[in-house]
């Protein structure tokens, strides 16, 4: 019993050590705006070299990639959104301000801000649906894809017109598309779940989520989340991918199914390199943040 009360200790105590080297290079970061025709799209930087643009899901803030710039910034400039509606970034009503188009524009904004021609652009939830259709639009800007959990948008509405068990656990999106659908969430609700009882965490994301619209959250769906009977919308209007690919997916997501990425290859023109990730949910780069950033650092070397 001794032991185990030992290594429990341990286990807590490097568990609060990390958390803690995260928030110390979270408060390193340089806050900067970028302006995306007239709206204003905040995002955290770091280091030096290639630029990386880092674009989070819901419901989370740029902070959600804190390791994995920490990890790339000793080779590559990292820069982390807060995607419009979010935490410090303008926050315009109307579901039509959420439209794909413009949250391509968004990431477009920041990569011209930067002064850059290019970038790696990741992106996990919905940050990886922009990232999807952001590389689709434009290939030029595109040097690398990384993607976590979120299937090639053209196969998550494969599986969605099937009515089998991606579209039963898809619900809570179709919820989401409700006009009313936003009345139902708080930020406190969203901070807990997020935090998973780490109250330094909980902190932080209670203070973003306080600062951020859950309206423009939901609006997200509403303006381009599929709908029956799957036959049209903005998922299944994306070119072809011309960038080489990594995917992260971690196999205990209940929300978004690893049936959604068969036959990935057949919208790649390039190499495409799937990470399955047995033990992690639908955030891998929370759950194994350490085998995520090195893999990155890893895949991102490979394709230099």
């Amino acid at each position: 019993m001794r032991k185990f009360l030992t290594f429990i200790s341990f286990f807590i105590s490097a568990a609060i050590s990390n958390s803690l080297l995260a928030a110390e290079f979270a408060d390193t970061v340089e806050h900067k705006f970028a302006d995306s025709d007239g709206v204003s799209i905040h995002y955290a930087k770091a280091g030096s070299g290639p630029l990386a643009v880092f674009i989070h899901g819901f419901p989370d803030y740029w902070y959600s990639w804190r390791h994995q710039m920490e990890g790339l910034a000793e080779t590559h400039t990292v820069v982390a959104l807060d995607t419009r509606g979010y935490n410090k970034s303008d926050q315009p009503s109307g579901v039509e301000n959420y439209d794909m188009n413009l949250l391509i524009a968004d990431v477009a904004a920041v990569i011209e801000n930067e002064g850059r021609d290019e970038a790696v652009i990741v992106g996990h939830d919905w940050g990886g649906g922009i990232a999807w259709s952001f590389a689709a639009a434009r290939p030029e800007l595109t040097s690398h894809l990384v993607i976590l959990n979120l299937p090639h948008v053209k196969n998550l509405a494969r599986e969605l017109a099937k009515f089998g068990d991606q579209h039963r656990n898809s619900q809570y999106a179709r919820n989401f598309q409700n006009e009313d659908s936003h009345l139902a969430i708080s930020a406190e609700r969203l901070a807990t779940s997020l935090s998973q009882g780490n109250a330094v965490l909980h902190e932080k994301y209670l203070t973003a989520f306080e600062n951020s619209s859950t309206d423009a959250m939901m609006n997200y769906y509403r303006a381009n989340f599929p709908r029956e009977p799957y036959t049209s919308g903005v998922f299944l209007e994306v070119d072809r991918i011309q960038a080489p690919v990594l995917q992260f997916h971690g196999l205990n997501d209940t929300a978004l199914l690893p049936q959604s990425l068969n036959n990935t290859w057949e919208e790649l023109d390039q190499d495409w390199t799937l990470v399955t990730v047995p033990g992690a949910g639908h955030w891998p780069h929370h759950d194994k943040p350490e085998m995520v950033t090195n893999m990155m650092k890893a895949w991102l070397a490979l394709h230099n």
